[in-house]
């Protein structure tokens, strides 16, 4: 079994660890792709990305080769910020929007300093990311499983009653039964135009800019490391 939470800042207990080491190391074979959890101390005050960056490019992680598929949540304790990287394959499923969905689902409960409920989520979401085909919205409600059975059972509801009602037999009385097509028809019919009002409407231009930023401290994004290693990204604080 791979060695995937490095918690270098003493976060989790023995047997949180032991679990989320083992939960990230089974999610993790179902992708192909390493799902790494840092948390440090940072004494040396670095950038959250670059400390991102600086793992990826030093201890060179990946699940089928080294700097090989990879997500990384980098937790820095001092200054209360959270980068998650995604790196090779990681890159192409969890773009920048997707990381950005994971961090807020996951940094109320960091927020909270329920790290243990923190971590739990970002393995499984990523997991679940991955899953799906990329440029699609992965929290579409159609990929939700209660959802599609919801759907599945009030279709078959309709199914089954359109049945129902059918076997009571169809009407095949109507008023063409007794109409007599040869005295019938429109005795008057009459258009008046009256006019066509148009109104114009000016339409203000947006003079003050998109902000840019995302909730929690802002996106961040992706980038490349020293090293020359391409990747998705998100940051914000808790």
């Amino acid at each position: 079994m791979k060695t995937l939470i490095h918690d270098e800042a003493n976060l989790l207990s023995a047997e949180e660890y032991d679990a989320l080491n083992a939960m990230a190391n089974e999610y993790g074979a179902k992708r192909e792709t390493d799902i790494i959890i840092i948390t440090s101390n940072n004494a040396n005050n670095i950038d959250v990305k670059e400390m991102t960056q600086d793992f990826y490019d030093n201890e060179a992680p990946g699940y089928d080769k080294p700097h090989g598929n990879a997500v990384i949540l980098m937790l820095d304790i001092k200054n209360r910020d959270v980068y998650v990287g995604g790196f090779q394959k990681a890159k192409k499923y969890l773009d920048d929007d997707r990381l950005d969905k994971i961090r807020n689902k996951f940094a109320p409960d960091l927020s909270s300093g329920d790290y243990k409920r923190a971590f739990e989520k970002y393995i499984k979401t990523a997991h679940k990311y991955m899953g799906l085909k990329p440029g699609v919205n992965p929290d579409n409600p159609l990929f939700n499983i209660w959802f599609q059975l919801a759907a599945a059972g009030i279709f078959g509801g309709i199914v089954v009653s359109t049945m129902a009602y059918r076997s009571g037999g169809r009407i095949t009385i109507n008023r063409r039964t007794y109409e007599d097509a040869s005295t019938s028809g429109i005795v008057d019919h009459q258009d008046r135009y009256l006019r066509t009002t148009t109104t114009k409407r000016k339409i203000e231009r947006n003079t003050g800019g998109s902000s840019g930023g995302r909730g929690g401290g802002g996106g961040g994004g992706g980038g490349i490391t020293r090293g020359g290693h391409s990747h998705s990204g998100s940051r914000g604080k808790f």
